[in-house]
């Protein structure tokens, strides 16, 4: 047990508290990991309710947006194959295909047929869906800037690269040129 989960009960957060009453009732465990792993979870949780206020603001939902973002940053002509977008949004073919419907609905996006392959289709961007994207990116990367305010820009670098080195034991490193979808920002 480390020295960040003993003091006063008052002025310990929320998962230090947890770390506390574990480390009494377990003595024979290491509860350390909960100090990293808890406030990770804590603070995601924080950090997307925040997030999901900038995209409700446009209509939409943290898939809709991811969606949108996706076409946008592929550039020119802004679209994709629905199994590509899936790939790259990390969501199955189904959850998928009812994001688009969502989208298209609300004009922001277009299905037609593959020039490529006949079967396949293509999902694009309309002209509403591309401004109202890069209105909505703008403001949430003002957002993201904010809510790492609180960090200093030294701060903010180092967990980056502590963050950057962790998530490298969770997703297969991919070899130097390689292009895999869920290794692009």
């Amino acid at each position: 047990m480390t020295g960040s989960i003993s003091g006063d009960p008052d002025r310990l957060d929320h998962v230090a508290r947890i770390q506390q009453a574990w480390a009494r009732e377990r003595p024979d465990l290491d509860v350390t990991p909960l100090g990293v792993i808890g406030r990770l979870h804590r603070l995601a949780g924080h950090l997307t309710d925040r997030l999901l206020i900038v995209y409700r603001r446009y209509g939409l939902g943290e898939g809709d947006f991811d969606v949108l973002a996706t076409l946008r940053r592929a550039g020119p002509p802004f679209e994709r194959a629905p199994g590509e977008l899936a790939a790259y949004t990390m969501v199955t073919t189904g959850a998928m295909t009812k994001r688009i419907d969502r989208l298209e609905r609300g004009g922001l996006v277009t299905r037609r047929p593959s020039e490529q392959d006949g079967r396949g289709r293509v999902v694009a961007l309309t002209d509403d869906g591309r401004e109202l994207i890069d209105e909505a990116f703008a403001e949430h990367t003002r957002n993201e800037r904010r809510l790492l305010d609180c960090l200093t820009p030294e701060e903010a670098a180092q967990m980056e690269r502590l963050l950057t080195t962790w998530l490298a034991c969770f997703e297969s490193p991919r070899p130097p040129g390689s292009s895999h979808p869920r290794n692009r920002p």
